[in-house]
């Protein structure tokens, strides 16, 4: 495969069976640099066909992979981990430039977790066990955990390479193999990483597809011969995922999307959690997370001073090329987020929304897609900006005064991935946790997600868990349960 040199368009081939190797049908797709403008490579147009061949490598690889002790798994797994730490400025840059995530702020923080993943995984490869259950003298009967096979999975653009991670060392670990398809906007990171898996896994283990989720994404899902399907995206193509695994009955993990609510208590009013609030924002990444708090519920005692440090805080961030150590926040992923972004922000100003700051307008000269972090206020609970996924720098702040009320308020919402709670009271702290219907909460921290938690959402946010051992346990492994009679 030759990587990317970020300056000239180069054809990047997809891994198939251990081969690298173009589209069936010959077509390729233009990957752009969405802050400069310029195409980076051409990928595989892939389809049916490439999907065909790819979960035939896997299903070939299968037993041999599965035969394997899982600690040795996890030795190939922690290889692969060490790899990338090696190499994570290389892997860093490729990501800053075709997601538009600045490099000092973000992607070198992505190629990080990469490894981190990869090693957690390696770690507990051997968790991988059963268990003894106590039925007398007479039977011995226990489980075993096994893989489930072939498993599909397809990630998003916003965060590939941690993403691409997590499915690639979860399902290895366990003992599955893994048809893995590609974000179309975001895939050279990725391939990148096969790469180097590649030349550390047994063919067939591993393969990587590109392509658009009409072309490979359905065919996959539809696949008879895969057997779990993995997909971390929005909540309108994750109903889909979940259709299509259920005509077939196999398992599915679904990490879809959120609007995630931040509530700040009065006695909170302070830098520190200024920050904080930034931070779970996202608008370090243009606020394109699924995690991103960008629901504020601010109490009305602090409401005026606490915007005023927040408005401060983020005129103080440079906007700009991804690739300048200056920048703080890059560039909107592609014309058409760009525009879906732009219009969110129109439409709650026409509605009668105040912006404190930030805008539709770019705050950069240039035709490049960026937005400067916006925050909204005076908007309605019914307001499509306050209900809806905006995946862009978009934060709408709401003033409250009854807690009953404000958790009614946050909990309001057909999502339920993310929360995030602001007071130095941890009785106060721990009961609207407790009250907040989310599936991942954090209490006066704004960061990302660690090796190790317990991640993934309820309602119309997902099915399942990532990050953790159970996750990996409970979502690539099957129980069978074995009785002897003594």
């Amino acid at each position: 495969m030759s990587t990317p040199t970020l300056t000239t368009a180069t054809k990047v081939s997809q891994l198939i069976g251990g081969q690298w190797v173009p589209a069936d049908s010959g077509n390729w797709i233009e990957v752009e640099n969405p802050a400069r403008r310029e195409v980076l490579a051409l990928i595989p147009d892939s389809g049916a066909a490439d999907v065909d061949r790819a979960v035939a490598a896997a299903k070939a690889a299968f037993g041999p992979w599965k035969a394997l002790p899982a600690r040795d798994r996890g030795a190939l797994l922690i290889k692969i981990g060490d790899t990338i730490a090696e190499n994570s400025e290389k892997l860093a840059r490729i990501i800053a430039s075709e997601t538009g995530n600045a490099l000092r702020t973000q992607a070198r923080g992505e190629a990080a977790s990469g490894a981190d993943i990869f090693r957690f995984y390696g770690q507990i490869a051997s968790e991988q066990k059963g268990e003894t259950l106590p039925f007398g003298e007479n039977l011995v009967s226990y489980t075993v955990r096994e893989p489930l096979g072939v498993v599909g999975g397809i990630v998003p653009w916003n965060a590939p390479v941690t993403l691409s991670s997590l499915k690639i060392a979860m399902a290895l670990a366990m003992g599955n193999t893994l048809v893995l398809k590609t974000a179309e906007l975001a895939p050279l990171a990725v391939l990148q990483l096969a790469e180097w898996a590649h030349e550390i896994l047994p063919a067939g283990v591993l393969n990587v597809l590109t392509g658009s989720g009409r072309n490979v994404g359905v065919p996959l899902s539809k696949h008879p011969d895969v057997a779990k399907l993995t997909f971390t995206g929005s909540t309108g193509v994750g109903k889909e995922i979940l259709a299509a695994a259920a005509d077939r009955i196999v398992p599915v993990t679904l990490e879809l999307g959120g609007k995630s609510p931040a509530i700040v208590f009065p006695d909170s009013d302070d830098d520190a959690t200024v920050d904080g609030v930034i931070s779970g924002m996202r608008f370090t990444r243009q606020g394109q997370s699924c995690t991103a708090g960008s629901r504020l519920y601010l109490h009305e005692d602090i409401f005026d001073s606490f915007l005023e440090k927040l408005k401060t805080k983020l005129a103080a961030f440079t906007i700009g090329d991804p690739l300048d150590e200056a920048t703080d926040i890059g560039a909107i992923v592609s014309e058409k987020q760009f525009d879906t972004v732009c219009r969110y922000i129109t439409s709650g100003i026409a509605q009668g929304g105040t912006v404190i700051t930030g805008g539709p307008e770019r705050p950069v000269d240039g035709d490049g897609f960026f937005v400067a972090p916006t925050v909204i206020t005076g908007a309605g609970p019914d307001w499509d900006i306050t209900r809806e996924e905006v995946f862009g720098p978009v934060l709408v702040v709401i003033p409250w005064k009854d807690e009953d009320q404000v958790l009614a308020a946050a909990n309001d919402s057909a999502y339920g991935l993310a929360g995030y709670v602001w007071t130095k009271d941890i009785t106060k702290a721990i009961r609207t946790a407790n009250a907040l219907e989310v599936g991942w909460i954090q209490i006066n921290r704004g960061g990302g997600q660690l090796p190790g938690m317990s991640y993934g959402g309820i309602k119309q946010s997902g099915l399942g868990r990532e990050y953790s051992v159970d996750g990996a346990l409970e979502s690539f492994t099957q129980v069978k349960n074995i009785t002897i009679a003594v």
